[in-house]
């Protein structure tokens, strides 16, 4: 059964794991990358580099212009790492080396909301696919240049 609450992508660049993690841990690079046009900061408040357990602070922009905290939750160099912040809802990108290049998996997994319904009357939930969509495709193309 599928769930409004958990929206995943998949999409294969030609590159390897470890250029791509570079740019999901590079929290300055975060509004290079985002495909849903709400991350404004290109200088977050943090550190230059992430890792399992680091806080870092984006500018956002939906409708008003708003500051969000971070925490990086999930953490493995080169294949996994995922980040929430107060309302619980992780982003998460998983990264698989194959042959010439790397499938990445981008989720927005929204399950441990607690206002769930909330997230829907918004339109997340109906906004979420064509964004990460947009998210993985400019990954690719600043990973690979083109």
């Amino acid at each position: 059964m599928t769930s409004p609450y958990l929206i995943r992508r998949e999409r294969f660049i030609a590159a390897p794991a470890s250029a791509i993690f570079e740019v999901l841990a590079t929290p300055a690079l975060h509004s290079v990358i985002d495909g849903s046009g709400t991350v404004t900061g290109e200088q977050p408040n943090g550190p230059s580099r992430l890792s399992k357990g680091a806080k870092f602070g984006m500018d956002m922009k939906i409708g008003a212009p708003y500051k969000i905290l971070n925490t990086v939750v999930e953490f493995e160099e080169d294949s996994l790492i995922a980040w929430r912040h107060f309302s619980r809802h992780v982003w998460r990108y998983t990264l698989e080396q194959n042959d010439g290049g790397t499938t990445v998996t981008e989720e927005w997994d929204a399950t441990d909301v607690p206002w769930k319904p909330i997230l829907k009357v918004l339109g997340f939930t109906r906004k979420h696919p064509a964004s990460i969509e947009r998210t993985l495709e400019k990954l690719d193309e600043y990973v690979t240049k083109r």
